[in-house]
């Protein structure tokens, strides 16, 4: 279902909050979600369960915008995008259905725990490589990092880009290739999840319309830029992404 919340004062710092979270969503291979999610339930007061189905919504935008723009940059490995969109898309209706079951500070909780988890996976074990990928075994772990990751989108409305990004690196995809590849399995993924919570959650079109005001334009923006950044330089936006991470997954967890 979807309706029309009253405007507040809070809702005119979305834009700018979109803005950031396309131009750097973009850059790092993510729809957003991960700080969209907590922004509506922390800032704005959202229950969690249509937080999750609004923030699923928003980030669409920026996933559309981003794949568009890395495959204007050649930044797109197809099969493995393929491969990877598969098995999420098990894993996104299976994470649906999973968030149903849980109340709004358990989806805080879990939200946070696994926040923190991939921020410690993306420091410690995420190594980028600049060669191709390898065949036979290597291309195995693509359905076990693509089914997490749908699990993760359908069920706290975050883009997953942890595993993706941990699946695409393990396969020796450069930064620049497993960022414009994660774009598209991200858009994949929360595409199949929205369209599931739409059936049985609530969307606040209001908060959507504010938050990608400024999103679509960032998401713009973020390609171009990493296009023109160094590949040493590039990898660098890890660590950025896993500190913003286990930032927000310890707030959620306390809050």
């Amino acid at each position: 279902m979807i309706f029309l919340s009253s405007i507040e004062p809070v809702y005119y710092l979305l834009p700018l909050i979109g803005f950031m979270v396309g131009l750097l969503g973009s850059m790092m291979g993510g729809g957003g979600g991960f700080i969209f999610l907590p922004t509506l339930t922390l800032i704005v007061g959202v229950p969690a369960q249509i937080a999750v189905i609004t923030s699923l919504v928003a980030t669409l935008p920026i996933c559309i915008v981003g794949a568009i723009s890395h495959y204007k940059m050649a930044n797109i490995h197809f099969r493995m995008a393929i491969l990877f969109a598969a098995t999420g898309l098990v894993g996104a209706l299976s994470g649906v259905a999973i968030a149903e079951l849980l109340s709004s500070d358990q989806l805080k909780t879990i939200f946070g725990i696994y926040s923190i988890l991939m921020a410690l996976i993306i420091t410690f074990t995420i190594r980028p490589q600049h060669n191709d990928y390898k065949s036979g075994f290597d291309r195995l772990k693509a359905p076990f990092f693509g089914l997490f990751a749908g699990v993760a989108t359908g069920a706290l409305s975050i883009s997953g880009t942890a595993p993706i990004l941990a699946g695409l690196f393990s396969l020796r995809l450069s930064v620049k290739t497993a960022i414009g590849t994660s774009m598209v399995i991200i858009l994949s993924n929360t595409l199949f999840a929205a369209g599931a919570h739409f059936v049985v959650g609530q969307i606040d079109l209001t908060l959507v319309l504010f938050l990608t005001a400024g999103s679509i334009i960032g998401a713009v923006i973020g390609p171009r830029l990493l296009d023109g950044i160094k590949k040493k330089h590039s990898e660098r936006f890890k660590y950025i992404h896993a500190t913003v991470m286990a930032i927000l997954g310890i707030l959620m967890i306390f809050k």
